[in-house]
């Protein structure tokens, strides 16, 4: 059973990592299982949240403006903010693959329903509230698949698995939207089609459940449970747990930090984004598309390096370049404010993010013990969320109707910046803390 470090712990200067390549990782039956499982249900992600983008973006029987479209990015990304860290302590309570199989059937239920709804013309706080509850129970199934990988790889080859892992998991995630533009083209962009489209998604979560269900019972862990008895009071604790935990890993701590600043430059990017690509570049949806595309891009490449790179200057360099990538990639490429420039600033943005988060993936799972993993993984999520969330409602604020907002494109660069301080300051003071 692997231990979670703390504060007053020895730490080596640098994580120890090998590699072995793709082939040796795929001979492992338990991750091709776990990966069939997180592809099924990435696929599922991509087409749902790329249908229902379509939805509301680009479908001519809705209006769209920024506020309508910082909601929609909102009912996206916040259900997760609120039961995460609850549903955290579930994932280390509970026998994960039996939770594996059990959000996906429900999932698979919901984007039904959803596409149901967006088929009869439903709007406002009902297809919101849908659209919440969906993407809040893709977060749980991802935060478990990311807590169970080290049951079924070696601790030395974490970020070379959890690149592959999450990489390709990414790139799937895209081909999904791509499929959601291929079947819009079938079945029309308006609120029938729309909703067909987005109903095709529950194949992956029928999918995903059944691979998840054939993982042996206490295969994906938790090995043990180290919460109170009460149901109750170990899922309300779970915020509290995870960021103790949290807080007592430097790496993780520093980790953190980078990450938020990612999430919030991105967020103003997607936001940025999306406007351009409806109003200014009227590229609609197959606009989107080509950005979702270079993204895919940018993150299989990554995912293809990031492993080596880890190796030759180690995790905090490597972690503290990516930020200084971002910010780089979104002033240089972003301020042009021109479709071109915005397809590369996509790549590079996506690039540099996953490098980030595979840093930080790494280190948790690396670095938290599995009685206490699946609540870090869950408060992990919500805190990204939070901070995506927050961005793009202050950004909708201000922006310009059309996305043509320069000031904003170099908010996001500072944010990268500031991130890269703050990681900084806390993987100086955690070095400080351990030499005293």
């Amino acid at each position: 059973m692997s231990t979670a470090r703390t504060g007053s712990e020895p730490e080596a200067p640098e994580p120890q990592q090998s590699r072995v390549g793709p082939r040796a990782l795929l001979a492992l039956r338990g991750f091709r299982g776990l990966l069939l499982t997180r592809f099924s249900a990435q696929w599922g992600d991509g087409l749902f949240q790329a249908g229902l983008a379509g939805a509301v973006l680009f479908n001519p029987e809705r209006a769209a403006d920024p506020l309508a479209i910082a909601a929609g990015f909102t009912a996206l990304l916040l259900p997760y903010s609120v039961i995460g860290p609850f549903a955290g302590a579930l994932l280390d309570r509970w026998d994960r693959r039996r939770v594996l199989v059990v959000a996906n059937v429900l999932r698979g239920l919901l984007i039904v329903v959803s596409a149901l709804a967006v088929a009869v013309g439903a709007s406002g706080t009902a297809l919101f509230v849908l659209a919440l509850v969906v993407i809040g129970v893709s977060r749980f199934i991802n935060s478990g698949l990311s807590a169970a990988l080290p049951h079924v790889v070696p601790v030395r080859n974490l970020v070379e698995a959890n690149a592959l892992a999450t990489t390709l998991g990414a790139v799937i995630a895209v081909i999904g939207a791509g499929c959601a533009v291929g079947l819009r083209g079938i079945f029309g962009d308006d609120n029938f089609g729309s909703g067909m489209t987005s109903g095709v998604a529950f194949v992956g979560s029928a999918a995903s459940a059944w691979f998840a269900i054939r993982f042996p019972r206490g295969a994906l862990g938790p090995d043990e449970v180290d919460e109170p008895s009460q149901t109750l009071l170990a899922v309300a604790r779970g915020l509290f747990d995870g960021g103790r935990a949290a807080i007592k890993t430097p790496t993780v701590l520093a980790g953190f930090v980078a990450l938020l600043a990612h999430r919030m430059a991105f967020g103003i990017a997607l936001l940025v984004t999306a406007l351009l690509i409806r109003f200014r570049f009227a590229a609609g949806l197959g606009g989107l598309g080509q950005v979702a595309a270079l993204f895919g891009v940018g993150i299989l490449v990554a995912g293809l390096v990031t492993a080596r790179i880890v190796a030759a200057v180690g995790w905090r360099r490597s972690l503290a370049g990516g930020l200084l990538l971002g910010a780089i990639g979104v002033v240089a490429f972003g301020l042009p404010l021109t479709m071109p420039t915005t397809l590369v600033a996509a790549l590079v943005i996506s690039f540099a993010g996953q490098v980030v988060k595979l840093c930080v993936d790494a280190a948790v799972q690396r670095d938290i013990g599995d009685e206490l993993r699946g609540r870090v993984f869950s408060l992990y999520d919500t805190l990204v969320n939070v901070a995506q969330v927050v961005s793009v409602a202050l950004a909708a604020l201000v922006v310009a109707p059309d996305g043509a907002s320069p000031l904003l494109v170099l908010a996001a660069g500072a944010c990268y910046l500031v991130g890269l301080g703050g990681f900084a300051i806390v993987s100086r003071a955690s070095r400080a803390a351990r030499i005293s």
